[in-house]
């Protein structure tokens, strides 16, 4: 699962030797997440985009959940992300295993914010236990990953791309 070529070259951001400075991703876990999940996203990030890639303490949730839901609204996590950029450029990924959504959609898997650098993605809805499906930690990775990428993308200023075989393809369902 090799992204980075088309993303970074359409981003026109790639590690190309001589071209840029590769790019530079900071995940920051928000709320309680297992550190293996962490390390395994640092390090595909790192090996499909070609990311210098770090992780960060984590921050905590945004008080922003919906009542009667058990979803967070996610502007406030982009928010507290923005809040938390420090000077260096990069993207900030943040990771979270709350359900999110914004008005007007029941449910995101994820949101980024362009202008401040910033994305998070909920991992909520991508194990597939959600759907009531058998546990399935590859599948639940794979997923998680894909997610993790799409936002990056977002950020690098790529929009939805109508092939439902393309990472950017916009997706409402697991």
């Amino acid at each position: 699962m090799n992204f980075s070529i088309l993303l970074l070259a359409l981003a026109g951001l790639g590690a190309v030797a001589g071209n840029a400075a590769p790019l530079s991703v900071r995940v920051v876990p928000m709320g309680s997440l297992p550190p293996p999940l962490l390390g395994f996203l640092q390090e595909g990030l790192a090996q499909e985009l070609g990311a210098e890639v770090s992780l960060t303490e984590n921050l905590p949730l945004p008080d922003f959940r919906h009542e009667g839901l058990r979803q967070y609204r996610g502007e406030p996590f982009l928010q507290a992300l923005a809040d938390a950029r420090t000077s260096e450029a990069g993207v900030i990924l943040g990771v979270t295993n709350v359900d999110l959504f914004v008005p007007g959609l029941n449910f995101v898997f994820g949101l980024a914010d362009p202008r401040h650098r910033v994305a998070v993605i909920s991992l909520a809805r991508l194990y597939p236990e959600f759907y009531g499906q058998p546990r399935n930690p590859q599948l639940f990775k794979e997923r998680a990953l894909k997610e993790a990428i799409h936002e990056i993308g977002h950020v690098l200023g790529l929009g939805h791309c109508p092939d439902p075989a393309c990472i950017m393809h916009f997706s409402n369902t697991n």
